[in-house]
């Protein structure tokens, strides 16, 4: 059985404190939220290593041959809570969107068919506005997954499979305000979603399909996106002259210059560096081949633009060519991705 290392907070911030009269401060009120979740993730997480184990597989198993779509319900914060994961599945490779109950029993039952299967989150599991699909999950054999603290509720024993979450003590003062229920809701939701993923070999490039804009779009980008190529590249063969190495310099406005061999293929760069430390009398009537630096860092057109930048950092460079066996088939510029919003 896997070892599970419940979340704490430090012993300091474990500490409830009040104010002079004995009433919660602002800082204590939310200590004790943070608490709780955090003690609700780590029953949760006990409950997954051992008696959830098998039907969380099952359900894994279950919505990855689900020829359809995955169907996410809930009223109210699970409600909330299921718009949530069923944005999740859709990002991460698989096809989901949210049905809202009571518009289910006024037509929208018809988006629902037997290819799909239902995911519906309810704490109590007697929520009266999931009848209609539990209904019609079970006339029509959709596959029903639940996810609630009562497998004996009436969606505990329709659900073809229950995943039965732990009993755990609401943050609000009155134990009324759903706090730590819908935290770990949220939780196991995700982590259905993640081990679809893992399970679908789903991977960086498959989410930039679904998710090409903001800033997560931007991080996705691949060098091939931003770079520059065709007469943009500063490039110069070998043996040429200094003189002429600093005038491509000057066209490109790159801060650099790539040296090519006979074969096209990149032997060296020149960079601003580069002059600064062969500066002298002699520089303007030296070879490219004396004055560059052989064997640059290079990057492929598959790279992604993130990782490209933390190269580029991390090299203290500011300009990387970009090869195909070889060859330089672009050159890309710290500005162009921070322009491109890759941070």
């Amino acid at each position: 059985m896997q070892k599970v290392i419940p979340f704490q907070l430090p012993d300091g911030e474990r500490r409830t404190s009040a104010g002079e009269n004995g009433d919660p401060t602002p800082i204590s009120s939310a200590l004790r939220t943070l608490n709780l979740g955090a003690e609700g993730i780590a029953q949760l997480a006990r409950e997954l290593s051992g008696p959830m184990s098998a039907a969380f597989d099952e359900a894994v198993r279950r919505l990855k041959a689900v020829s359809g779509r995955v169907i996410v319900t809930g009223i109210g914060k699970s409600g909330h809570v299921a718009q949530k994961i069923a944005a999740t599945f859709a990002s991460t490779g698989t096809p989901a969107f949210f049905v809202h109950p009571s518009e289910a029993s006024h037509g929208d039952l018809g988006m629902i068919t037997q290819s799909d299967l239902i995911l519906a989150f309810s704490w109590s599991g007697e929520t009266v506005e999931l009848k209609p699909i539990i209904t019609y999950s079970r006339r029509f054999a959709v596959p029903l997954v639940a996810v609630t603290s009562q497998a004996n509720s009436a969606l505990g024993e329709q659900a073809d499979i229950v995943l039965q979450l732990p009993k755990v003590k609401e943050a609000c003062p009155h134990g009324l305000a759903p706090t730590t229920s819908t935290t770990i809701q949220l939780a196991i939701g995700d982590s259905l979603a993640i081990a679809l993923l893992d399970a679908r070999g789903f991977t960086a490039h498959d989410f930039k399909i679904f998710h090409p804009g903001g800033s997560l779009g931007a991080n996705l980008k691949y060098v091939s996106d931003v770079m520059h190529k065709g007469e943009r590249l500063p490039l110069i063969e070998s043996g040429s002259s200094m003189a002429d190495a600093l005038v491509a310099m000057t066209e490109k406005s790159f801060g650099c210059v790539g040296v090519t061999d006979a074969k096209g293929k990149l032997v060296g760069v020149i960079t601003d560096g580069d002059l600064r430390r062969h500066m002298g009398p002699k520089l303007l009537t030296a070879t490219v081949d004396e004055v560059m630096t052989a064997k640059p860092k290079t990057i492929a057109p598959s790279m992604l633009a993130s990782a490209a930048l933390e190269l580029i950092n991390s090299s203290r460079i500011t300009a990387l060519f970009v090869l195909e066996k070889g060859k330089p088939v672009g050159v890309v510029h710290v500005h162009d991705l921070l322009r491109a919003g890759v941070a």
